[in-house]
């Protein structure tokens, strides 16, 4: 099977298991772990913060920062589809008491024109007051899609003017860095929080960060421990995202390589791919507009040796390339998904 799923389905490499069974540890809980503190040291520096908070995944990641940047019931505003609005449970109300408030976005983004239509200060009476903005980048339900650096600045600059908290969901943060050809930290040291995810593109088994100010991740350590994130030996799980850090940024531009590849080679083949839409590690294929509903497009798929997986559109698939995606996987699956789904061979 060729699993294009999601990133999430890549797996350690040898060379990150080496890693892991020669991890120094301690307990991380008193802040003696060795590796999760040179995790966290190298993770906030990269992300141009004052210091970093290792957990166990992005989701407690995210929860985190909105504990941290507001109170119950306050307002977060974020784009209709971000994540943390459609896969995190109603972890935003569960976890932080916050309101949501969701905006209709174009490829992911929102403008600072509309934030500034939809912030409210709150009364005495009746309305909330609007304390978080978050961003999703790159968003996933767009389909990996970026935010220009000069776009994340001006949310930047408008939440300042509205005094408002930013926080920016950079699960695939490095994906966005590569993407844009600029440092992680010109992107994340924008927003007042942010949270990174080491088992997507990255390849770790688990783990994510959360990192800014000094005060702020001293709290969010409280709620890590309040949450159930709070670890002990967990330098062996910390080993595996500092090598990644060393090893598996640079090489996401492969990814986005071969995703455009596979986007194109489909697109000449007559599926329907929007080819403007492929910015990163994602391919999106629309299988409704061939006539075909998403479960049997999966099923017809998965019995050709491809995995994909459904979004939030209907009737739209995606592909997602990962360290585990090889060039020769990728000319399989550019030959299986057109056959397998019956596309017309296309007109030379």
């Amino acid at each position: 099977m060729i699993d294009l799923r999601s990133d999430t389905m890549s797996q350690p490499t040898p060379a990150m298991r080496e890693a892991i069974a020669s991890a120094e540890v301690g307990d991380e809980q008193w802040r003696e772990d060795p590796t999760v503190n040179e995790l966290e040291r190298r993770a906030a520096e990269l992300l141009g913060h004052e210091e970093a908070v290792f957990v166990p995944t992005a989701t407690m990641a995210n929860e985190i920062a909105l504990r941290v940047l507001g109170q119950p019931g306050d307002e977060v505003i974020a784009e209709e589809l971000a994540h943390m609005l459609v896969a995190e449970l109603g972890g935003p109300a569960v976890h932080a008491g916050l309101m949501t408030r969701p905006l209709r976005g174009e490829g992911g983004r929102f403008s600072p024109e509309e934030v500034r239509a939809a912030a409210r200060k709150g009364d005495l009476g009746h309305v909330p007051a609007t304390r978080i903005v978050a961003i999703e980048n790159t968003h996933n339900q767009s389909g990996g899609r970026v935010w220009p650096l000069e776009d994340v600045r001006a949310m930047a600059e408008t939440c300042r003017d509205l005094e408002l908290a930013l926080h920016l969901d950079g699960a695939r943060l490095f994906n966005a860095a590569i993407a844009s050809g600029v440092e992680p930290a010109a992107i994340a040291a924008e927003a007042d929080t942010v949270t990174i995810c080491f088992s997507k593109g990255l390849g770790c088994p688990l783990g994510a960060i959360v990192a800014g100010s000094s005060e702020r991740m001293l709290r969010a350590r409280r709620y890590k421990h309040q949450f159930g994130g709070a670890m002990r030996q967990a330098g062996i799980v910390a080993a595996a995202c500092v090598y990644a850090l060393d090893h598996h940024i640079e090489r996401l531009a492969d990814d986005h390589a071969r995703a455009r590849r596979l986007a194109e080679t489909l697109h000449e083949a007559g599926a329907p791919v929007d080819l403007d839409q492929v910015e990163t590690n994602f391919v999106q294929l629309d299988v409704a507009a061939i006539g075909l509903e998403v479960g049997v497009a999966l099923e017809r798929l998965a019995a050709g040796g491809v995995g994909l997986s459904g979004t939030m559109h209907p009737g739209v698939l995606r592909a997602v390339v990962h360290l585990g995606i090889s060039d020769e996987d990728i000319d399989r699956a550019a030959e299986a998904i057109p056959r397998t789904l019956g596309v017309p061979a296309h007109a030379l």
